[in-house]
């Protein structure tokens, strides 16, 4: 069964299952959950903990083998299996299937990986995982969801902020959830409980956010002038590829243009969405895009991103990420 990651406490309180698979690319959340389990794995008894990391050349048959046998130090024990490509192959996956259709007894599993893509969840061995018992997605927190988040963690440290403080802070740590997670313990231990001034707050965060194109685009889609510009700030400060850069905004605006068109010919917007492939999560800042932007802007911001590439080329002359600034803004006003 399939449990998100925010119910995993509770349903660690209601009791422990046999078998676990906790999935994600950030760290912060996916060791957390898994240090949840392993901590409710500890009260229940399982005082051994023996663990498999597959790599290249990993023998499958010393897992097998594993099962088999008992804890000679522990009634309970915890075995991890850690696969950080999320590739076991053909013979490891047909070991966790055969694994997981009899899992050992007095025995708690927990399967680590990353970032699984919709493919690897429908194969047999993932679907054997879910069968036999749950497995945890940890996704991300979203850029919309990081002040509430941020101030979730600091109440449990009984500490809180305003709006304009927890933005702020949410700000200086976008995309990094590890650091978002110590500068917070850092407030905690700089400050006492209670209210926390903006003041307070900027003196002590450190500016760790990390920018990515990726973001640059929700930005722009967003409407979100202020965040855009910031983000492009930062990926010029990593020394970020320019080219890289016009191809995230020229790509939205070519897809928002093909939707338009679309629509203009009597398409419903739901439909011309998923023709110009956007995803079902993604169609709803899409759609707010759309709503702010006519066609002729667009085709406008196509026109200036040609200007551009000319420009990285050496065709013509101009500041390239002055002029990115300017595509940027013209597609998030």
């Amino acid at each position: 069964m399939k449990l998100a990651a925010d119910q995993l406490a509770q349903h660690l309180q209601r009791g422990l299952g046999e078998l676990y698979a906790v999935y994600g690319d950030d760290p912060l959340l996916t060791l957390e959950a898994a240090d949840a389990i392993r901590a409710a794995a500890r009260a229940s008894g399982c005082e051994e903990r023996e663990v498999f990391t597959v790599e290249r050349g990993f023998n499958w048959q010393s897992l097998t083998m594993s099962g088999n046998s008992l804890s000679l130090f522990a009634s309970r024990r915890l075995l991890e299996i850690r696969i950080p490509s999320g590739k076991p192959g053909t013979e490891g996956g047909k070991a966790l299937e055969a694994y997981c259709a009899a899992l050992p007894p007095d025995t708690v599993t927990l399967v680590l990986l990353p970032k699984l893509d919709k493919a690897t969840q429908n194969a047999k061995w993932f679907k054997a995982l879910d069968a036999a018992g749950a497995t945890v997605p940890v996704y991300p927190v979203d850029y919309a969801r990081l002040p509430e988040w941020i101030g979730r963690r600091l109440a449990a440290q009984k500490q809180k902020a305003d709006r304009d403080t927890l933005r702020f802070l949410a700000e200086r740590v976008e995309g990094n959830l590890l650091a978002a997670h110590q500068e917070i313990q850092k407030l905690g231990l700089l400050y006492p409980e209670g209210n926390l001034s903006f003041d307070q707050v900027k003196n002590a965060v450190c500016d760790v956010a990390r920018y990515d194109v990726f973001k640059l685009a929700d930005a722009l889609l967003e409407g979100d002038a202020a965040r855009a510009a910031r983000i492009l700030d930062g990926l010029r400060g990593e020394g970020e590829d320019p080219i890289l850069v016009l191809w995230a905004l020229s790509r939205e605006a070519r897809q928002l243009a093909k939707i338009q068109v679309s629509v203009q010919a009597g398409a419903p917007a739901p439909q011309a969405m998923r023709a110009a492939g956007v995803w079902d999560s993604r169609q709803a800042l899409v759609g707010k895009a759309l709503r702010r932007l006519p066609l002729p802007r667009l085709q406008g911001a196509l026109k200036r991103a040609a200007d551009i590439d000319r420009m990285v080329k050496g065709l013509l002359k101009g500041d390239v990420w002055d002029e990115l600034l300017q595509l940027g803004l013209s597609l998030a006003h």
